[in-house]
């Protein structure tokens, strides 16, 4: 991708044959290892908008390496339209793929979009021109929890946010900026909270529970105002 396209009106996705589940919870939550274990069990499409930027980032060529460069070593948010053309454009080549599966038939497909949204403008824009969600997963524990995690990470992960300096950022955007996404969708009845303080078990049972509501139509796409 040389150049972010313009971003059509009208969606990309019907939401009555693709399902989106946007995967939320602070830094360290346990998005990316719960979404592992959700991938197996129902066959979803695991996007995680981070590891689309910072791809992204690496890319020779790319004119928003710098940028997004930038935005992850500061713990701020990457302007709305790279990430949601990052999203649209593998997202429709996860389509094109010819998945076979449970939610894969007749143009369907089933995706969770792991650290997205993260604030109202993503939330509207992709809502809006991408695919209606139908679900928000929200796992949900203690800062104190996420940053040992997040240390702990960060020993191995090799990334440039996981030190408690960039992670103490993380948090504070988290709050200014995501939970008033979730607090928007929780009035929509679309939010699901998962206590992820436990053991990866305990909360792959509780996410579970949660998709299979979601995939069974308990938690129907809506229209935003």
């Amino acid at each position: 991708m040389s150049t972010i396209d313009n971003i059509p009106h009208s969606p990309t996705f019907d939401h009555r044959k693709v399902t989106v589940v946007y995967v939320l919870g602070g830094p360290g939550a346990g998005k990316g290892t719960q979404c592992g274990r959700l991938v197996e069990e129902f066959g979803f499409c695991h996007l995680s908008a981070g590891d689309l930027l910072r791809a992204e980032q690496q890319r020779e060529g790319s004119q928003f390496g710098t940028l997004i460069q930038t935005c992850i070593r500061e713990g701020t948010i990457v302007p709305m339209e790279v990430t949601i053309k990052l999203l649209d454009n593998a997202m429709l080549a996860a389509m094109a793929e010819n998945v076979t599966g449970e939610g894969w038939q007749d143009g369907r497909g089933r995706f969770l979009i792991d650290g997205f949204p993260r604030k109202m403008d993503q939330a509207l824009k992709f809502d809006e021109t991408v695919c209606l969600s139908s679900v928000v997963l929200f796992f949900a524990t203690t800062e104190e929890v996420m940053l040992k995690r997040l240390l702990v990470r960060g020993q191995t992960s090799g990334r440039e946010d996981d030190n408690v300096e960039s992670i103490k950022k993380r948090f504070r955007t988290y709050k200014s900026d995501t939970m008033p996404v979730i607090e928007y969708y929780s009035g929509q009845g679309k939010v699901a909270e998962v206590d992820s303080s436990g053991t990866v078990e305990e909360v792959h049972a509780l996410a579970s529970e949660v998709v299979r509501d979601a995939l069974s139509g308990k938690y129907s796409a809506k229209a935003t105002a």
